[in-house]
C-alpha cells in the first residue's frame, strides 16, 4: 500500500515538472503577438533602435503586402508584422513586452498592463481637466447671465419701476420727444422704449445675491488661475486680525463689526449684503458682532416668529393636517 503511494506522488510531481516548462512560457495567447515573439517577427532584436525597427517593418511590409504576397497566408503574415510593429515603436508598450519576456510566470500582471493600455484613453489627462474647467466655467457664467437678465426682465415688468425708469429716460434723453418719434414705426418705438428701460434700471437697481450682474472674476478659471492670491490675501488678514484685535486688543471698526455679525448670522458676504438695509443698521445698532447680544436677538426673533405662527390660520389648518393625516397616519378616506 505504501509502496503505491509513494508511485502516486512521483507521478504527480513528473507531471507537473513535464508542466512547468508550458506554464512558464513567455509567449500568451491573446496578448501582444500571441505565441510568436514580436521580435522575431520583426527580424529585429531586443537592442534594435526605434530606427532599425521602424526599417525592418516597412521592408517586411512591402514584401508580404497582400497585393504582392499571394501566399495563402498572405493577410495573416502581414497581420502579424503590423502588430509586432505597433507594440515595439511605442516605448511604453515595448517595455511591458520586454517585462513580460523577463518574468514569463506573471500573468496576471501582464494581462493588467496589456488591457491597461488598450482601455486606457489616449488623451492627456491635463487636457481633460482643462476642458472640463472650460466647461464648467462657460455654464457657470451663461447660466449667472440668464439669472440676471430673468432679474431685469422681471423689475421692468413691475409698473412702479418701470414707470421710474420712464421718466428718468426721459429726463436723460434715452427717450426720444414726440416731434422725434414721426417715421418710426410702433415695433421700432416699442424696441427704444425697453432698451431704454433695461438701460436705466441696470445702471440703478441694487441686485445682490444669485440674481446679482455676473463678474468675470468668479468664474472657476479665473478662480483657479487667482487662488494664490486668494490665500495670500486671506492669510494677511488673519494675521492682521490677530495683531491688530487679539495681541494689541484695538476697538472693532465699522467693517469689522459688521464682519462679526456677518458670521454670527453663519451667511455668506453676498447673503449678508442681500440683507435689506434697515434689518443690518437694526441688528448693526443692537450691537449683534457681540455673541451675548446675538444669542439674546436670536431667542427674540424665534420666539416671534413662533408667536405669529401660532396666530396664522393657515400654518394651524397645516399642523392639523400633519396630526391627522401627516406622515405615519393610515386612513381610509374614499377620495
Amino acid at each position: 500500500m505504501a509502496t503505491k503511494t509513494y508511485r502516486r506522488h512521483v507521478f504527480l510531481k513528473i507531471l507537473i515538472l513535464s508542466a512547468l516548462p508550458s506554464l512558464c512560457t513567455a509567449f500568451i495567447e491573446g496578448l501582444y503577438c500571441g505565441k510568436e515573439n514580436c521580435y522575431d517577427v520583426l527580424s529585429v532584436t531586443r537592442d534594435s533602435t526605434r530606427g532599425e525597427i521602424s526599417k525592418a517593418y516597412r521592408s517586411l511590409a512591402r514584401k508580404y503586402h497582400p497585393d504582392k504576397y499571394k501566399g495563402k497566408d498572405a493577410e495573416e503574415k502581414f497581420q502579424a508584422i503590423a502588430t509586432a510593429y505597433e507594440i515595439l515603436k511605442d516605448e511604453e508598450q515595448r517595455e511591458d513586452y520586454d517585462d513580460m519576456l523577463d518574468n514569463p510566470d506573471e500573468y496576471y500582471r501582464h494581462y493588467y498592463q496589456y488591457y491597461r493600455r488598450r482601455v486606457a484613453p489616449k488623451v492627456d489627462v491635463r487636457i481633460v481637466i482643462a476642458v472640463t474647467i472650460t466647461v464648467i466655467s462657460m455654464i457657470q457664467y451663461f447660466s449667472w447671465w440668464s439669472r440676471y437678465n430673468s432679474a431685469i426682465k422681471y423689475l421692468a415688468s413691475m409698473p412702479k419701476y418701470r414707470i421710474k425708469a420712464i421718466d428718468l429716460a426721459k429726463k436723460e434723453g434715452l427717450l426720444q420727444e414726440n416731434k422725434k418719434k414721426r417715421g418710426k414705426t410702433k415695433e421700432e418705438l416699442k424696441e427704444e422704449e425697453e432698451n431704454a428701460i433695461r438701460t436705466i434700471i441696470e445702471s440703478n437697481a441694487d441686485i445682490r445675491g444669485g440674481y446679482s450682474k455676473p463678474k468675470i472674476t468668479d468664474i472657476l478659471w479665473i478662480q483657479l488661475v487667482l487662488s494664490p492670491w486668494f490665500l495670500v490675501q486671506y492669510i494677511l488678514w488673519h494675521l492682521r486680525w490677530i495683531w491688530k484685535f487679539i495681541i494689541k486688543r484695538e476697538e472693532y471698526g465699522d467693517d469689522e463689526k459688521h464682519y462679526l455679525i456677518q458670521r454670527n448670522l453663519r451667511v455668506s458676504q453676498s447673503q449678508y449684503d442681500s440683507i435689506e438695509a434697515h434689518e443690518r443698521d437694526e441688528m448693526f445698532s443692537k450691537e449683534l458682532w457681540i455673541r451675548d447680544k446675538y444669542v439674546e436677538y436670536k431667542k427674540q426673533k424665534d420666539e416671534e416668529m413662533r408667536i405669529k405662527l401660532a396666530e396664522s390660520s393657515k400654518y394651524r389648518s397645516y399642523r392639523r393636517y400633519m396630526k391627522n393625516k401627516g406622515p405615519g397616519r393610515m386612513t381610509f378616506d374614499e377620495d
